[in-house]
């Protein structure tokens, strides 16, 4: 297993232009603990210009199930189908990360 780093954006970048995602992972471990809800939970609820994808291993194994906005690079971890409706409310129509549910390798809270 790889370990996915977080990559740097260009300062020509600008990511309000380019197409948001939101990136499941459907990988083994992350969907024994639950993804494939996650990722119909996400798809029951469309987002206006938002495209909802499944995705191979995200390379954080045991923090799952994984979820990855792009192009903002915001990392999500232990994302349960009932937390999905908050997530989209604040994150993808508010622009406010839902910061209990952050990836703390990528976010660090402190």
């Amino acid at each position: 297993m790889s370990n996915t780093a977080q990559p740097s954006h260009s300062p020509s970048t600008d990511s309000a232009s380019l197409p948001r995602c939101v990136r499941v992972c459907q990988n083994r471990t992350c969907k024994k603990q639950g993804a494939a809800d996650v990722l119909a939970a996400f798809a029951a609820l469309l987002v206006p210009d938002v495209m909802v994808t499944a995705s191979g291993c995200l390379g954080q194994c045991g923090n799952g199930p994984m979820v990855l906005v792009l192009p903002e690079m915001v990392w999500y971890s232990g994302v349960q189908p009932n937390e999905v409706p908050l997530l989209v409310e604040q994150h993808l129509l508010g622009a406010q990360r839902v910061k209990q549910m952050l990836y703390y390798r990528f976010h660090p809270q402190g």
